[in-house]
């Protein structure tokens, strides 16, 4: 109540900033490398490549779904600018909405704009099609350290979600719906910049012909979910597939695509283990009014409602969730109205359960500059908007440590079509060809002493993830190292983290990153590791060499 009385004296800013000071945490140092890889699932956690716990706290750019065809600003302002604005204010990673119609009937947008009053913008951007356009965002936020999830919003290019609250419309089928998902994964294969597709935007209409969940038939987009995702899947199985809701289950009505009461009798099932996350849309009275929301809520009875939806999930253990889109209003009336004031009321508490349950991640809704929720101004520079909005937001951001050199991969389709100088530059399977081998001296060569630890963290028969350890059993220090092996099988490795390698046939070379060179005497690497595909046995890498010294 005391809180109410001061939002009505100080107005919606100061309750925002009294929240991100009340929950305010100062972050520890971050371990080098946090973050880096594709990403998978372990209960109801998220873990990186090294598997370290992640969190997703992300934003939303719309815009590509829309009949524009890009993300909102690029008419004012250069997109690298708009991709530092979400880097800069703590984001870890975009979701970008986009539609079947972009993918399919590919087109050279019109509404994006080359100059401002600051000179040239985006002229890297000159005649590229929406798709391509998509690809030059994705190679530039991966520089960034941020990940990148892909929302299938809509069909038909438009505004909003797709009304029939279904995932297919006559003009994109099913089967359309399905192939284009593997398109995109093909396209960015090998790129783990692209953690994970959200297969699609608030399924609803359950009791109006809609998505329904576990209800059977061709509408049961629980079904649909699981045959999606083993498709994506067939094609890369590194990638996090996300399920959304549907809007009423059991007669039961909540918000489109938020609500999951129906995974506990009817889960989604997947042909590759730990990739699934569970995503639920929440927002408060002004989006749209719920019997919820009253005069007289309290932290206690929402997040008695959002455990029932969604949040049971998470904490029986079942999968990890993620709330792919909330956002609040702060284009408020100079007299806050009680829709107002409850709205205030309504962030503040899910910004706390947020902060309560740390294993829940989340992606604001929006970074659109204009939009009622944006988090930018309408010149899309970085500073935000809302401050205390922001802070608020701040408080419950999880900083990434990612290695940018070895994030990077261009797309796997079509990109010699879309070449530009900048797009002509290896891929790191290749780059890491051209890196230059330490030079180790005869002296330090004898006396070095080491031992390597392999692990096979995570197999699906046709590919693994593997990490290991360099130990250094000696009396001196290694300043820049050389790791090499032998497979004695087919294994090919597709993707490895803090280093960079090469690999001719059965011999794989890795050399050290910049700030990975040191191994102290007595001490240990960690965090190197890879994804593979092999076909057949698996057999352990044989005959490991450190600066050309066989290791014990």
């Amino acid at each position: 109540m005391e809180i109410l009385v001061n939002f009505f004296e100080a107005g919606y800013r100061m309750l925002v900033i009294w929240l991100a000071v009340a929950l305010h945490q100062v972050p520890g140092a971050v371990a080098p490398g946090l973050g880096q890889g594709y990403w998978h699932t372990q209960g109801n956690q998220i873990l990186d490549a090294r598997n370290h716990p992640v969190r997703i706290t992300g934003i939303n750019w719309y815009g590509f779904e829309t009949p524009r065809g890009i993300p909102g600003g690029l008419d004012v302002q250069d997109y690298r600018v708009i991709l530092k604005a979400a880097q800069q204010n703590g984001y870890n990673t975009l979701r970008l909405p986009i539609s079947n119609e972009m993918l399919e009937h590919p087109s050279v947008p019109q509404a994006i704009r080359f100059a401002n009053q600051g000179g040239s913008i985006n002229t890297d951007l000159k005649g590229l099609t929406s798709v391509q356009i998509l690809d030059k965002i994705i190679q530039y936020a991966g520089t960034l350290g941020l990940k990148v999830i892909l929302d299938d919003h809509r069909s038909e290019a438009g505004d909003g979600p797709e009304m029939s609250g279904l995932w297919y419309t006559q003009a994109y089928p099913e089967g359309a719906w399905i192939a284009d998902w593997q398109m995109l994964a093909k396209r960015y294969q090998g790129n783990p910049t692209v953690i994970g597709f959200d297969i699609r935007n608030e399924p609803h209409n359950a009791n109006s012909g809609g998505a329904c969940w576990s209800c059977g038939g061709g509408n049961d987009w629980h079904l649909a979910a699981e045959r999606a995702g083993n498709a994506i899947l067939a094609v890369n199985p590194h990638l996090l597939i996300f399920v959304e809701g549907v809007d009423v289950y059991e007669n039961d009505y909540y918000w489109w695509g938020g609500n999951l009461e129906g995974v506990r009798s009817a889960p989604v099932e997947l042909n590759v283990p730990n990739q699934l996350v569970y995503s639920a849309h929440d927002y408060g009275p002004v989006e749209s009014g719920q019997p919820w929301f009253t005069p007289g809520m309290t932290d206690d009875s929402l997040r008695r409602v959002w455990q029932q939806h969604w949040g049971y999930i998470s904490e029986e253990g079942l999968a990890p969730v993620w709330i792919g889109e909330f956002g609040v209003d702060v284009t408020l009336s100079d007299v806050p109205t009680p829709t107002e004031t409850m709205e205030a009321a309504w962030f503040k508490s899910m910004v706390q359960y947020l902060a309560d349950n740390p294993r829940l991640s989340w992606s604001y809704w929006t970074l659109n500059g204009g939009d009622h929720n944006g988090l930018l101004s309408a010149n899309y520079n970085t500073t935000p908007r809302d401050a205390g909005r922001q802070e608020a937001l701040a408080s419950i951001q999880f900083p990434l440590a990612i290695n940018t050199s070895s994030q990077q991969a261009a797309p796997r389709e079509s990109a010699a079509a879309a070449a530009t100088p900048e797009d002509t530059r290896p891929a790191p399977e290749s780059r890491a060809e051209m890196t230059v081998i330490p030079v180790v001296h005869a002296e330090a060569a004898s006396a070095l002493s080491c031992h390597v630890s392999y692990s096979n963290l995570k197999d699906w028969r046709t590919g693994y993830t593997a990490a290991l350890t360099i130990h250094n059993t000696g009396q001196q220090p290694i300043n820049g190292w050389r790791l090499s092996w032998r497979f004695t099988g087919s294994q090919k490795i597709t993707q490895l983290w803090d280093g960079n390698y090469a690999q001719d046939d059965h011999t794989v070379t890795v050399t050290n990153l910049s700030f990975n060179a040191q191994i102290p005497a007595g001490g240990e690497q960690t965090g190197i590791g890879f994804n593979a595909d092999y076909h057949g046995d698996n057999p352990a890498p044989v005959e490991f060499f450190l600066n050309d010294v066989p290791c014990q």
